[in-house]
């Protein structure tokens, strides 16, 4: 194909294990997932219909990488999370079904400008600026389910300069991952490549620049990150 304008790489994420790559096509993020963090954020965990955001593919980054702090804020927060990543798609998938889709797992932040979020919510306007910025998905290689299967329950938490901020289990989510993916095929047509981050437990707080974040989730992966 003839391009207008020079042709970006299409973003990618090593595989455990294996020498080719995961494109990453489109990133979706479900909030408030973990009763717990929805409280802290001023939210009734009350369960109801799960809600999404998302990212840009290009803001992922790789564990290992010391990140700029990132422009137009003053209060950068953590939230760790289970990353799925899709192998297949589809739409209206049922819940007994959908968890065929998933190539694997990963750890991930899903990096906020929580400033710009809370102004933007304020203000009833979209929150895109507060969670869709540069970098602002750093992640770990992925781990394929043929080898990992599909975890459900184990540590999930977050330290920062070796202090823990976040600690919580999987099993702690309000929406499980077969859960919230059948739900989201109900609103946009799941395709391979995409990647679902699936909610932070409680204790989201701020990193300021020389912060070394580090992140777990236990049986898929441990990440680390660092800002300048």
């Amino acid at each position: 194909m003839s391009t207008v304008i020079p042709a970006w790489s299409i973003p990618s994420i090593p595989v455990a294990g294996e020498s080719g790559r995961f494109p990453v096509r489109r990133i979706y993020c479900v909030g408030r997932n973990y009763a717990a963090h929805t409280r802290e954020m001023g939210g009734d965990p009350t369960r109801e219909d799960p809600f999404f955001f998302m990212k840009p593919a290009d803001a992922i980054v790789m564990h290992g990488t010391t990140l700029p702090y990132p422009q137009a804020t003053r209060n950068l927060h953590h939230e760790i999370e289970l990353v799925v990543a899709l192998k297949g798609g589809g739409a209206n998938v049922p819940a007994d079904k959908v968890m065929d889709l998933v190539y694997g797992y990963a750890t991930g932040l899903d990096m906020t400008r929580r400033d710009l979020q809370n102004a933007a919510k304020a203000g009833g306007k979209p929150w895109d600026m507060g969670k869709g910025f540069d970098r602002s998905a750093p992640i770990t290689a992925i781990q394929p389910a043929s080898r990992i299967g599909h975890p459900s329950k184990g540590a999930i938490w977050v330290k920062v300069n070796g202090k823990t901020k976040q600690s919580g289990d999987l099993a702690d989510m309000i929406w499980s991952v077969p859960e919230t993916l059948a739900y989201l095929s109900g609103l946009v047509e799941l395709q391979p490549g995409d990647l679902v981050f699936t909610g932070t437990p409680e204790g989201v707080g701020p990193v300021v620049s020389g912060d070394l974040v580090e992140g777990h989730v236990e049986g898929v992966g441990d990440l680390a990150i660092r800002y300048a």
